[in-house]
């Protein structure tokens, strides 16, 4: 199987089934490791939702071919991981709010991280204590099914189911101050104001909830049983009432019904206890008497808590739960309310109305025929109105306008049985005819995406009818046919929708006129056994997917159908040729038959060419096929076409340059589709010369165009995509001298060409001009060896010198930095010089300046200063 890796999500397919096996999200997957034993292994736990229930947790552990396929599977599932986060992170900010659900299950699971378990569980009980009831009985009841060993068991599944739950509350939460997106543009500021009040009133009540509440040490300490036996009084039916009506004038008309809590008569309340998880509030059971004795004041709606579920017989014999909807207006369309015993004909109009079964009886549509006391059936089968074979309605018994209904016999019920059975398998019929058709339309749809070409030379209606007796004939896969008129069929032309028919039907000739010898046979496995190994190929087959045939409709999906069809075909074939392996070039080939046919028939067409053309030498390690190829289509070239030979030979334009991919493609790498269609009929009839000439008459046909081009670059760029670009006409054209052309004398003489220059080069050795240019290769080489060891002489004392110049350098910096400092000394010393000569002269009389003339200051061999004055 294929695992590819996604920015987002990782997939696992199926190229067989071409189906997806397993698509993960990266949000879901929760770790990703390698084997530790086992190294080829790899690994990873996910969340794998459920529709019934809540969401579980799996592990998917897959199998690679070796250690070093699964070590880049981990490394490139961390890129992607570390990518995805990076995107996610800058495409989206994170909302929270004090009241998220799963915001307040972080700060729980900070709380507990590191306590011992009993401290853990009591910090767990107080956050449970703020759930509601339900949400306790529920977490209670599947911790207790699991019933576990220790606190720490407890613990964590605690944690896991009420991380179920948050996560399911999250989904609808509101933020504070958030409004619901749906509802925006329709509520007016008020109804926004209301529903902020109302939203922040709950997380006061869920605040003041959890202070009722100091512990719930004694929820998992008190038995099982006891809880069921609470749980089981919550399921008697609980309902309570609400007023309808109104005083006159108060209510308009379709206007809910009003409560009045005020009045204790006309509505009954209760104030809820406060409550823990072990003892939930049970709510006052209303009975339908009290609401039969007020019906001429109000008319109850019902709200159901829990019903318990009431086993009614239908009219066929099978038991039926009926449960009360609920109380709005639409309640007839989701179920049938409880019934009592004794009803009114208003209820009794209402179940027959509501059950699709009941059909209302002519009593029923005149309430003056009607009691309100009658008692109504335990079973829906005493109001059932059954049909006859025929599909008439049966008369109901106690019918006044129909009269009494006959008893069944045993032949109705066996008529009845008959036509349900026969009902149901028209059903069953008319489901498989259309999951044909479907198939058969998708196969169409394909099909006609596939062969979306247009033809080279229209096929006539004889053609087609000649092709038609030829597909049709009888023993035309054992009996040889005359192939001279098998190629004058293929030269009138192919139906395209007919075409990969015709391919095999040549297959088949050609096998029976030329059989191979047993060794150079293909090997016998079964296509479907190849399929199940694993190749070493794999790589790069599967980069090679996306290069073949990019443009067309049926490749152009990644890992699609076409491209699952195209790897599987691929890998097969690397599994059954090991020398030849996967080569480039093959896919295309491969990709023509699939356009034309199925994977088991193209897988034998490919083995037909590889094997019985001989088109598999040229993929072979040693590549001797393909150059002698380049050699036969290089002497054709010097034989008929010189002024060409001779241009390529001036600009040095080797076969090889412009066509090795036709040899190795057929083709089909660079021209139309429809071209190669029309060259691979020519290749099942006469092999590889079919390329021959079909390249002698492209490269003869632009002749002139190909001269003009006076540069290699110019001349190599009208080779790969000047010429395959081919107008119908000049297909047409091209083909048309294809089928003029015999050159397989040629073709022969120059292979035994080849052939005998190459036994000729071996036996004589090298030649003369060859071993002195040898020898004027070695001199040079050793001079340049001696000047590259005159490079690496003057490159070290280079490498020297500069790290001299280096250490000079830094010696200059650090001489530079001291003298800095000198500098910086010697200024300072001035500075205070100054200012004692300041002082000085400040302390002399001032008649001594006159006498003094002259005031020096010297420096005495002991460093310090002394003062000289001179008279006049």
């Amino acid at each position: 199987m294929l695992f590819p890796v996604g920015r987002f999500e990782v997939n696992l397919i199926s190229p067989d089934s071409k189906t997806v096996v397993l698509e993960k999200i990266f949000k879901d997957i929760s770790s990703c490791c390698q084997g530790v034993k086992q190294s080829d292994h790899f690994g990873f736990i996910c969340r794998d939702p459920s529709e019934s229930g809540p969401s579980q947790y799996v592990c998917y552990v897959f199998q690679c071919a070796s250690e070093s396929l699964v070590d880049e599977v981990m490394l490139t599932l961390k890129q992607a991981f570390t990518t995805a986060a990076a995107l996610q992170s800058n495409k989206t900010e994170i909302q929270l709010c004090e009241a998220c659900p799963m915001h307040g299950l972080h700060k729980l699971c900070e709380r507990i991280e590191g306590l011992y378990p009993p401290r853990a569980k009591l910090a767990i009980q107080k956050y449970l204590s703020q759930l509601t009831d339900n949400e306790q009985a529920e977490i209670f009841e599947r911790v207790q099914k699991l019933k576990p060993g220790s606190d720490q068991e407890e613990n964590e599944l605690v944690i896991l189911h009420l991380r179920q739950l948050c996560g399911t509350k999250q989904k609808s939460h509101l933020h504070i101050g958030e409004a619901p997106q749906n509802a925006a543009n329709s509520l007016s500021v008020g109804d926004i104001t209301a529903t902020s009040s109302r939203f922040k009133l709950d997380i006061f009540k869920n605040k003041a909830r959890s202070s009722l509440t100091s512990s719930l040490e004694n929820i998992f300490s008190r038995g099982a049983s006891r809880m069921r036996g609470r749980l089981g009084s919550m399921g008697s039916i609980s309902s309570f009432e609400r007023q309808d009506e109104e005083s006159p004038g108060h209510s308009p008309p379709g206007s809910p019904p009003a409560i009045h809590d005020d009045d204790p008569e006309n509505g009954l309340h209760f104030r809820r206890r406060a409550h823990t998880f072990s003892h939930p509030p049970v709510k006052k059971r209303i009975s339908f008497d009290g609401q039969l004795a007020n019906q001429s004041k109000q008319a109850p709606l019902r709200r159901q808590q829990s019903v318990n579920p009431e086993l009614l017989q239908g009219s066929n014999g099978e038991h039926r739960k009926r449960t009360l909807s609920g109380c709005s207006s639409d309640s007839v369309s989701g179920g049938l309310p409880p019934i009592p015993r004794r009803v009114s004909w208003r209820q009794k109009i209402f179940l027959r109305v509501a059950s699709p079964m009941n059909k209302p009886s002519a009593s029923m549509q005149h309430p003056d025929h009607s009691d309100g006391r009658e008692l109504l059936p335990l079973s829906p089968r005493g109001l059932d109105l059954s049909l006859d074979p025929s599909g008439r309605l049966l008369p109901q018994a106690g019918d006044p306008l129909s009269g009494e209904r006959p008893k069944r016999t045993g032949a109705d019920y066996r008529a009845l049985w008959k036509t349900a059975i026969h009902q149901q398998i028209l059903l069953l019929r008319m489901e498989k005819e259309n999951q044909r058709l479907e198939a058969s339309r998708d196969e169409l749809h394909i099909r006609k995406i596939k062969l979306n070409y247009q033809e080279v030379g229209p096929c006539s209606k004889e053609a087609q009818a000649l092709w038609e007796r030829k597909l049709t004939a009888p023993g035309r896969t054992t009996v040889p046919q005359d192939e001279e008129e098998m190629y004058r069929a293929l030269c009138q032309g192919v139906p395209k929708s007919r075409r990969g028919e015709v391919w095999l039907l040549l297959s088949h000739q050609h096998r029976l006129r030329h059989k191979l010898p047993q060794r150079q046979q293909a090997p016998d496995t079964p296509y479907h056994d190849l399929l199940k190994q694993l190749t070493a190929q794999q790589h790069s087959i599967l980069v090679d997917l996306g290069r073949t045939f990019p443009t067309h409709q049926y490749f152009s999906a990644q890992l699609g159908a076409g491209q699952l069809s195209l790897y599987n075909l691929l890998k097969a074939y690397s599994l059954l040729d090991t020398e030849v392996g996967y080569c480039q070039g093959i896919s295309f080939v491969a990709g023509v038959l699939l356009l034309h046919m199925s994977e088991e028939q193209a897988f034998d067409m490919l083995k037909f060419l590889m094997y019985d053309l001989g088109i598999r030498q040229q993929f072979r390690p040693d590549m001797v096929s393909l150059q002698v190829q380049m050699y036969q289509l290089s002497r054709l070239l010097h034989d008929y076409h010189r002024e060409l030979y001779n241009h390529f030979e001036e600009h040095e334009i080797c076969p090889s340059l412009y066509a090795a991919p036709w040899f190795l493609t057929l083709f089909a790498s660079q021209f139309p589709l429809n071209f190669v269609s029309r060259v691979f009929d020519f290749v099942f009839v006469q092999g590889t010369g079919a390329i021959f000439k079909v390249a002698l008459c492209l490269l003869s046909s632009h002749e002139g165009e190909i001269v003009e081009c006076d540069t290699f670059e110019s001349i190599v760029d009208f080779l790969k995509t000047t010429l395959p670009a081919l107008t119908q006409t000049q297909m047409e054209q091209t083909i048309a001298k294809v089928m003029e052309m015999d050159i397989s004398k040629q073709l022969h003489a120059y292979e035994v060409e080849y052939h005998v220059l190459q036994d000729e080069m071996l036996d004589s050795g090298p030649l003369p001009d060859d071993s002195d240019r040898l020898d004027k290769l070695e001199k040079t080489n050793v001079q340049l060896k001696k000047q590259n060891m005159d490079l690496l002489e003057k490159l070290q004392a280079a490498r020297q010198k500069i790290q001299t110049l280096e250490t000079n350098v830094e010696n200059f910096l650090s001489r530079e930095s001291k003298m800095k400092h000198m500098i910086r000394s010697l200024e300072q010393e001035r500075a205070a010089h100054q200012k004692t000569i300041e002082r000085m002269r400040s302390c002399l009389p001032p008649d001594a300046l006159t006498d003094v003339e002259m005031t020096q200051i010297k420096t005495g061999p002991n460093g310090k200063a002394k003062t000289v004055a001179k008279k006049p």
